[in-house]
């Protein structure tokens, strides 16, 4: 249900996002600027910025839009099982599928589909993704490992934790390379002026990505990075960082790139400990197609 908000100014010299927040219960900053940009928050009936100074006698006023619900409902989309038993799933996900459903993708995602698949998912706290103990996003394709039980999910969020799992992404990259191996250890955290990308900062969560120079071609180069540990976009963020966004990336990366839709980067392997026996699982699985074909090219304008 749409809600509708009007606030009358007697104060002076606030910002407006932290205005709204501090009288306005449960919206927080940043959905307030989210608001602001969709146009649903109106100051004296025009659009203002997020920094505009709220003055007396202002008349602020808010909408917020009804959220459509998530749907948990099992959808018959096909998946691509590299291993399964009573305890974990491994899938393949395919570029373009959203991991669980969220305000932004309520459905259509591998949650939906894996619910179809099987009624035995480890429940998750927040309640929307069962299963589902780390995510790789929307545009990369790759491993996932999905958690049928909760001593399997336990287990597998403990080896992430523990920094014990194998993940090996590929990568094509603008740029060239002087070196063969490098390591990329820099902290991540929310971009102050985006809170919808992630970027390096100087208070952010410890992030470190190793890489691998497979081949280098003509302005793009094909590497290997190893996750030390697993931040939102970290891979994407790093490489930006180190001036070789990896190509086709919406977020990080110039727009005008290869032909695709969406990052190269692929999660190639990935290893981890039964949870129930112990036994060390590897898994490897090859690019899709358009990878693929993508590197076939570059290797003939090399």
């Amino acid at each position: 249900m749409t809600e509708k908000y009007t606030l009358k100014v007697t104060d002076s010299d606030i910002r407006l996002d932290k205005y709204i927040s501090e009288h306005i219960e449960n919206l927080s900053r940043t959905r307030v600027k989210e608001l602001i940009k969709e146009k649903n928050i109106l100051v004296n009936k025009k659009q203002e910025k997020v920094s505009y100074k709220v003055q007396a006698g202002d008349e602020i006023s808010v909408t917020v839009p009804a959220v459509k619900p998530l749907d948990l409902t099992p959808e018959n989309i096909p998946l691509d099982i590299v291993y399964e038993d009573d305890d974990v799933i491994v899938v393949n996900k395919p570029q373009g599928m959203v991991v669980h459903p969220s305000a932004g993708h309520p459905d259509h995602t591998l949650v939906n589909a894996l619910l179809y698949h099987t009624r035995n998912l480890a429940a998750s706290p927040e309640g929307f993704r069962p299963g589902i103990v780390h995510r790789i996003d929307k545009d990369t394709s790759g491993l996932l490992m999905i958690a049928k039980n909760s001593q399997a999910r336990e287990s597998l969020e403990k080896q992430l934790a523990n920094k014990t799992n194998e993940r090996y992404y590929l990568a094509i990259v603008h740029g060239n390379f002087g070196e063969e191996n490098g390591k990329i250890d820099a902290p991540i955290g929310r971009n102050p002026n985006d809170r919808k990308k992630m970027a390096v900062v100087e208070n952010g969560k410890n992030a470190v990505t190793h890489f691998k120079v497979l081949e280098q071609f003509k302005n793009y180069s094909l590497i290997k990075c190893k996750l030390e540990t697993g931040r939102t976009h970290q891979i994407r963020v790093h490489l930006s960082y180190i001036g070789h966004p990896v190509a086709g990336d919406p977020l990080y990366g110039p727009k005008k790139t290869l032909k695709g839709s969406g990052q190269f980067l692929h999660a190639e392997v990935l290893g981890f400990k039964h949870p129930k026996t112990g036994k060390q699982l590897t898994f490897e699985v090859k690019p899709p197609k358009i990878f693929e074909d993508t590197l076939n090219e570059l290797r003939r304008e090399k």
